[in-house]
């Protein structure tokens, strides 16, 4: 009897030692930067007004607002990069670490401003530079988002009402970045990309709007969002692949978009927690 209530014991301290281990472990901390694209390819279905990324004021917000996240010190950054072409990211933030990005960029894509003013250039990398990190990571996927197919099962479907409200909403995405971007500045912006209130709103639009298009048995409205939200579970898969786990602090930047549905993964993951770009510029 003695050896069992030894046993016992000795199962009961090894349980608790371990459930002492799992409160203990600090989850990761994830700085999630929602952004317009600053280059504004007009590849979204809003279609806004360009920003000057360029501008001498927009360089000292961008310059300040590294020097922020660089006191955060993040382990890695991951952009909004396909993941198969991390080469050619490599390549370039090579010539970002020797200072010789931008007069690369300037004779090989004259006429291509992504690579000039898009973010991950802009910020992602000298948030990486900063901290001397030796890579940028790129994990964006492509999958099909079939919008034109939409308002094909929206006219079977006669589903003319919600046809004008998605319209509508678009509409109101249009001005209402359009008049943000005349009277904000470049922070500002990022900051307002990064309101909880405008997430719900972005992410809303897909489950109020999108999901229900299509007559009984056709589920394209569904398909769309289950597109959607497949191609950022699978992004979201690649940070939590790559993030090792000597890293206690990573930045992740992309489209505000896809920013609204990593913040709902994370707060769902125990291996991770948010932290909001308001709190890092606040400090």
């Amino acid at each position: 009897m003695k050896i069992y209530i030894l046993s016992f014991a000795f199962l009961l301290s090894f349980l608790s030692e371990n459930t002492h281990a799992q409160q203990a472990k600090k989850p990761k901390e994830v700085l999630l930067i929602g952004t317009f694209h600053f280059n504004n390819p007009g590849a979204d279905l809003a279609k806004t007004d360009k920003f000057d990324v360029m501008s001498e004021k927009s360089q000292k917000e961008l310059e300040a607002i590294t020097s922020k996240i660089k006191a955060f010190a993040p382990d890695k950054v991951f952009v909004e990069w396909d993941y198969n072409e991390a080469a050619e990211l490599d390549s370039l933030y090579a010539l970002y670490m020797a200072n010789q990005y931008f007069d690369y960029v300037a004779k090989k894509y004259p006429k291509n401003a992504f690579f000039k003013e898009n973010e991950i250039f802009q910020l992602a990398f000298r948030i990486a530079k900063s901290r001397q990190l030796p890579k940028v990571y790129g994990i964006d996927i492509k999958t099909d988002f079939a919008f034109d197919s939409l308002l094909v099962a929206l006219e079977k479907a006669q589903q003319t009402t919600l046809k004008d409200k998605i319209f509508e909403r678009i509409k109101e995405f249009e001005q209402r970045d359009n008049t943000n971007r005349k009277k904000y500045t470049l922070t500002q912006l990022i900051l307002e990309s990064n309101k909880q209130s405008n997430r719900n709103f972005d992410l809303g639009s897909y489950i109020t709007l999108f999901n229900p298009a299509g007559k009984f048995t056709d589920l394209t409205g569904a398909d769309l969002v289950a597109s959607w939200y497949r191609r950022n579970l699978l992004m979201y898969s690649f940070v939590q692949k790559i993030t090792e786990q000597k890293d206690d602090k990573i930045v992740v930047l992309l489209g505000a978009s896809h920013i609204a549905l990593f913040k709902q993964f994370i707060d769902l993951d125990e291996n991770y927690k948010v932290v909001e770009l308001k709190d890092i510029l606040a400090k």
